[in-house]
């Protein structure tokens, strides 16, 4: 049977926690440190630690709200990009700092589609390029276990994603942590079986993530969750759901968002919809199961949805 990477479709967010490999002397994100304020400290391993928890989620034992809009659009390597769908994403982390000096969070994330650059959710998709009708696909996926060390995120030897390292940046009173992924694997909805829904023989994921932050805010060790603006792009293989099989090219993502103290930081257009169609994100009392959310989309049945019968691709 084909294995599916533990991923979800849009979990870049968690792939933006990664900010570092498990490589240590050699990493970027400890190589170089001469241009920074001193302030920072980012030659001490146990800095550098609190500093990208408390940016992406906290130092403190705490739940962090993260909510973006991202905009995707399709590239088909000709003309220009052709607006597809945008999503309302909600990111729900439960952080506390780890016996080893380490810090740990457990996410949750949730998403629906909307109109292009519209709050207003999507009950029908007719794909601009294809001229044919989908049904959206609303996602769930989670829990996530992640740990944060001084080097970026702590990954084992057999890990599926590994994040490249990038220099943190300061320009002025803002800090940006940059990181940047890209990974492979076979595509377990094959063309020949789902020449609609399949992308390809492979799929194709590549993301760049940035957090800024004040710096007063971030050098200050009585803040465990600093405020945070969030944005990163994707280029990535087209989804299923999209209906975009034989067309070449990838879905390009563009989203912006932030850290929220509370769910009522988010407009309220955008939570309706989210709590009308992906109402576990707000009950994670009782969400027991881990969902995954490609083999949701693959396996499931979520959401009245006809989902693809993975057995047929074997």
């Amino acid at each position: 049977m084909t294995k599916i990477p533990v991923i979800s479709r849009r979990n870049t967010f968690l792939f933006g926690l990664a900010a570092a490999s498990s490589s240590l002397a050699d990493s970027p994100i400890q190589a170089s440190h001469d241009n920074l304020p001193s302030s920072l400290n980012w030659g001490d391993p146990a800095e550098r630690a609190r500093i990208q928890a408390a940016v992406k989620g906290s130092s403190g034992n705490e739940k962090v709200y993260s909510f973006f809009r991202l905009h995707i659009y399709a590239y088909t390597h000709k003309g220009n990009l052709v607006p597809l769908v945008t999503m309302s994403n909600l990111n729900v982390g439960y952080w506390k700092p780890l016996e080893n000096g380490n810090y740990g969070a457990t996410i949750y994330e949730a998403g629906i589609y909307t109109k292009f650059d519209s709050h207003e959710v999507l009950e029908e998709f007719v794909n601009p390029i294809t001229k044919k009708k989908r049904k959206p696909w609303r996602f769930l996926g989670g829990p996530l276990s992640v740990e944060i060390g001084p080097d970026g995120i702590v990954t084992g030897a057999g890990a599926t994603l590994k994040p490249k390292p990038m220099q943190i940046q300061v320009f002025g009173d803002t800090v940006m942590l940059p990181t940047a992924s890209a990974f492979s694997f076979p595509n377990p909805i094959t063309p020949k079986a789902f020449p609609e829904e399949s992308s390809g023989d492979i799929i194709y994921w590549d993301s760049h993530y940035v957090f800024f932050a004040n710096l007063q805010d971030v050098v200050n060790k009585s803040i465990s969750n600093v405020q945070s603006n969030i944005q990163f792009q994707n280029l990535v293989s087209f989804h299923p759901w999209l209906g975009l099989g034989g067309v070449d090219g990838r879905s390009w993502g563009r989203a912006y968002g932030t850290k929220v103290s509370s769910l009522d930081q988010i407009p309220d257009k955008y939570l309706r919809g989210l709590e009308k169609e992906t109402p576990e994100i707000f009950d994670i009392e009782n969400w027991k199961e881990p969902v995954e959310d490609y083999k949701e989309y693959i396996y499931g049945s979520r959401n009245g949805i006809h989902i693809i019968d993975l057995q047929k691709t074997l």
